[in-house]
């Protein structure tokens, strides 16, 4: 990560089109305040700093993003207006998010409202988080202390960088099974078409789509944000800040496998629902950066977990891993996808190999090992002419 400090300046123009401008009396407006572009965000948070509440605002953007990244402003804008900093965080966000995925994403909106506006749950209570419901006890306890021993003491770490741990109750998953088996009657009875989860799995349904939202951000924020903080800092474990939630189905009339990828996230949740099944095991191969997705796996990289229903595993989104044969049974999964727009944002900046990288440590000690060995033989080889010239003085 390039590291000039807080106080670096970014040389590029104001975004355009920072006003929502429809209107609206809760809507901010970017005419006649200054534009702040050129400053660069904090690598790292202000802990000290409480953030505006944004959620009063007609944005298109979700409010948790402006709080998340007020964080991380340079220190000239914490104490601006609220007005301005909503045309900072804005023009970053058009950056990380070109025109046309914005107009993809007001369109997934309306698709989304137009779900929950004619589905009818059947558990309301999954709708909103009661973490002591949800949760077992353990889960509980290890988040409330918040500290790497907490968390460390409720999990397992069978190779760098994968945790797996006992998550949820029984009745949670139970229910939630219910929930999703319900939607997926309505959309069959009333023949809407749905998005599924993602390009790779043809069954499962995004639990966004149908009104979890809300309840998956506090999931994210007040449960997995923080044993990231702690676990995977490097890849902005303290600053996620959005989410792609989903339940993924494998058995019989489903999908069968699931072949060797990373995830669109900085840190996956994958957590069993169950029902009964047999094989589905998720397979390991170490972390990669984009420039080495696809170089080879290493013996000490590979890992085979099988999954337990209550039973979650927590790893970096770029993980490279995937899913045997489900061989029995009905496998239900559900997948937490969690992402950093800050850490995003800051990646323009990066100039060394990620510190996190299988491969960039490799080619970085190697490097290391080659220099040393360089060093050693020139040592040696002045000793040897020392020794040389001291025997012909002596002759």
């Amino acid at each position: 990560m390039h590291r000039q400090g807080a106080l670096d300046r970014k040389e590029t123009q104001a975004g355009a089109g920072a006003g929502t401008g429809n209107g609206n009396e809760n809507t901010i407006s970017s005419e006649g305040l200054p534009s702040y572009s050129n400053y660069r965000l904090r690598l790292n948070p202000n802990t000290d700093h409480k953030p505006d509440n944004y959620e009063d605002l007609q944005l298109e953007f979700s409010p948790l993003l402006f709080s998340s990244l007020e964080r991380y402003l340079h220190p000239n804008l914490l104490d601006e207006s609220r007005e301005t900093k909503v045309q900072y965080i804005k023009e970053i966000l058009h950056r990380y998010s070109p025109e046309g995925d914005r107009t993809r994403v007001q369109k997934h909106r309306e698709y989304r409202q137009k779900i929950i506006s004619n589905y009818q749950p059947l558990h309301r209570e999954l709708f909103t988080m009661h973490a002591e419901n949800f949760f077992v006890p353990t889960f509980l306890k290890a988040v409330h202390d918040n500290t790497e021993e907490s968390f460390k003491k409720i999990m397992v770490e069978p190779i760098p960088g994968v945790f797996s741990f006992e998550m949820l109750q029984p009745r949670f998953c139970e229910m939630l099974l219910l929930e999703v088996e319900n939607f997926e009657k309505w959309v069959h009875e009333t023949k809407f078409r749905i998005m599924r989860p993602n390009t790779m799995n043809k069954y499962g349904v995004v639990l966004d789509d149908f009104g979890m939202e809300p309840m998956l951000n506090k999931f994210m924020e007040d449960f997995i944000r923080p044993m990231s903080r702690v676990l995977f800092s490097e890849v902005g474990g303290s600053s996620l800040d959005s989410h792609h939630g989903f339940v993924v189905e494998y058995g019989i009339n489903r999908d069968v496998d699931l072949g060797f990828h990373v995830d669109d996230s900085e840190v996956t949740l994958n957590a069993c629902l169950g029902k009964q099944f047999s094989g589905g095991e998720l397979f390991f191969r170490g972390v990669r950066c984009d420039n080495h997705v696809n170089s080879e796996t290493h013996p000490e990289e590979i890992y085979d977990y099988s999954h337990i229903p209550g039973h979650a595993v927590l790893h970096r989104g770029r993980h490279r891993h995937g899913a045997r044969a489900t061989t029995d049974g009905h496998r239900i999964n559900l997948l937490l996808w969690c992402r950093s727009s800050a850490l995003r944002e800051m990646k323009k900046y990066q100039k060394e190999f990620p510190n996190w990288c299988g491969d960039c440590l490799r080619k970085k000690k190697e490097r290391q090992r080659l220099k040393v060995a360089a060093i050693k033989n020139e040592l040696i080889k002045r000793q040897g002419g020392e020794q040389q010239a001291t025997r012909e003085t002596a002759a």
